[in-house]
């Protein structure tokens, strides 16, 4: 571009941006503009065209910091007149010698010139239009090379396997087998992902996304990062308060601390006894049982009456009139 052309344009008006404007507003302005104007949407519109260089041309000098301190020391002569001057006939301003001597290289088609080929869009937005247009068009925009794209796969596992990890075998329809480990933790309906498994593409494989289902187990249920368990008690045990064996994930047992006058239903919890991921440890949430006899021998059931006998004033419902209340 001739310097006289920089005097000429006023890039910052070609954006719709004040002068003092930000990297980012500018950004943001010429991706607004170009995705508007871009001639692979505007497939005959010269006008269209026309406007799509004059922004490519002002987002190539204002995104380039020295660049546009030049373009502003310029516009900021306030539009000197140029003549030819002396030696390979630059253009020059007075006897102050030309401005293509400070900034030549920088426009038109001098060497390092930064304007897009062919008026495209810069490599930095390579991806506004989402790779929507094909190949080279007649501004010489190429979409970037694209990665291939993903697969999708589905598994189930056991819920040991969710606890402990694991690792599954997926077998493609072309008969290859690939590998998967499951990591340790990890929950119902999560995903792994295989990366490189996926489609080809130009710039690189895609990948592989596995969708992993958990089968539930008869006795441990989880909640989260804990487990939930019900354990069953005696009446005496709750009554009168018991250390009892719970089983673990890990296969052996811990004790449990059952207070006197445990209510059936109240849940105890047991530190660090849960799932074990790279990020947390859960907890075993105990829930207590009241088991009732439903057989009992004839010293029992005289127990049993005398027990009753001797708690006649110990009504637990007492109090259900007054809450039933309207």
């Amino acid at each position: 571009m001739a310097s006289q052309d920089w005097v000429e344009k006023d890039f910052y008006a070609i954006l719709g941006i004040a002068k003092d404007a930000s990297d980012a507003d500018i950004k943001k302005a010429y991706r607004k503009l170009a995705r508007e104007h871009h001639p692979d949407t505007n497939s005959g519109d010269t006008a269209a065209e026309k406007k799509f260089k004059d922004i490519s041309e002002a987002y190539s000098v204002l995104s380039n910091p020295e660049d546009r301190q030049q373009y502003d020391a310029i516009r900021a002569m306030g539009g000197a007149r140029f003549a030819p001057g002396a030696g390979a006939g630059r253009g020059s301003a007075g006897a102050n010698g030309g401005f293509e001597d400070l900034f030549g290289g920088l426009f038109g088609g001098g060497p390092g010139a930064r304007q897009p080929a062919g008026g495209g869009l810069p490599p930095e937005f390579a991806d506004l239009f989402g790779g929507g247009f094909g190949g080279a068009g007649q501004t010489g925009f190429q979409r970037a090379p694209q990665k291939g794209s993903d697969r999708t796969a589905t598994t189930s596992i056991s819920f040991a396997g969710s606890i402990k990890g694991t690792t599954v075998s997926l077998r493609e329809s072309n008969g290859n087998v690939i590998d998967v480990k499951i990591p340790a933790g990890i929950k119902d309906g999560q995903k792994v992902r295989q990366r490189g498994k996926g489609n080809v593409g130009p710039a690189g494989n895609g990948d592989l996304i596995i969708t992993v289902s958990v089968k539930p187990h008869d006795f441990f249920q989880r909640d989260g990062d804990n487990i939930r368990i019900h354990v069953p008690v005696t009446f005496a045990e709750a009554a009168l308060g018991a250390t009892i064996e719970v089983p673990t994930l890990d296969g052996d047992t811990v004790k449990v601390r059952v207070p006197a006058g445990t209510p059936s239903g109240r849940t105890l919890r047991v530190k660090g006894r849960g799932v074990k991921t790279s990020k947390a440890t859960g907890d075993l949430l105990v829930t207590i049982d009241v088991a009732v006899p439903q057989n009992l021998n004839k010293e029992a059931e005289e127990a049993v009456k005398a027990f009753a006998a001797a708690t006649t004033d110990a009504n637990p419902r007492h109090d259900l009139a007054a809450k039933a209340r309207l």
